[in-house]
């Protein structure tokens, strides 16, 4: 890969990633930076790109049921409720990784955080790549992340491949994320759903 960010349309931009490599993209909170989960030479530029601190967990965008299941265990039943009710959705579920999950995903925790995506481009991307793309925000560490193309910092386009733009996204606030350990739910990250609300859903018998 040249590591030039170019325009690309859906499919453009799904070859690109099944060639080893990365793109930004749309998702329902900010623009996000992918690369297919199992391309590891991908996941490790993504990760100097964005100056990520090693050690960091790199979570995933999955299209459907069957990507996640390639990169996830089972869902247990509290996960079962909470993907019911709010996927497709911004709320990333840290669960156990699936064997063959690389290093670079899992920082070592034996836990992946995925998530069925609110945004049908994100999806459509993920699905014709073949695979969970990670979705990490694509602004450099500690930087604002952007909700447009045109806001990309041009560090971190001169360190990618391509770009799908995919026009404004809603911004506010990043996915909510929630581990479902042995002791229960744990809030990891406040974001767009409300705890308030990830709780009532595990109440709810139904």
């Amino acid at each position: 890969m040249t590591g030039e960010a170019r325009p690309l349309d859906l499919a453009g931009a799904a070859a690109l990633l099944r060639a080893g490599g990365i793109v930004a993209y749309p998702t329902e909170t900010f623009y996000g930076l992918g690369a297919l989960w199992h391309r590891r030479e991908a996941l490790q530029r993504l990760a100097a790109a964005k100056l990520r601190p090693a050690g960091k967990p790199l979570p995933l965008l999955c299209a459907d049921r069957a990507q996640l299941a390639e990169v996830a265990g089972p869902l247990p039943p509290a996960a079962e409720r909470l993907a019911a009710r709010f996927w497709p959705g911004p709320l990333t579920l840290v669960l156990p990784a699936a064997a063959g999950v690389p290093e670079e995903i899992t920082a070592g925790t034996a836990t992946v955080g995925a998530r069925i995506p609110g945004c049908a481009l994100a999806r459509a991307l993920a699905s014709a790549a073949g695979g969970a793309l990670v979705s990490t925000s694509a602004n450099p560490s500690g930087g604002p992340p952007p909700r447009r193309a045109g806001e990309l910092a041009p560090e971190i386009l001169a360190a990618i491949d391509g770009v799908l733009d995919g026009g404004a996204t809603p911004g506010g606030l990043p996915s909510t994320v929630v581990a479902l350990g042995r002791d229960g739910p744990a809030l990891v990250r406040a974001g767009v759903i409300p705890w308030d609300a990830v709780q009532g859903a595990l109440r709810d018998p139904h």
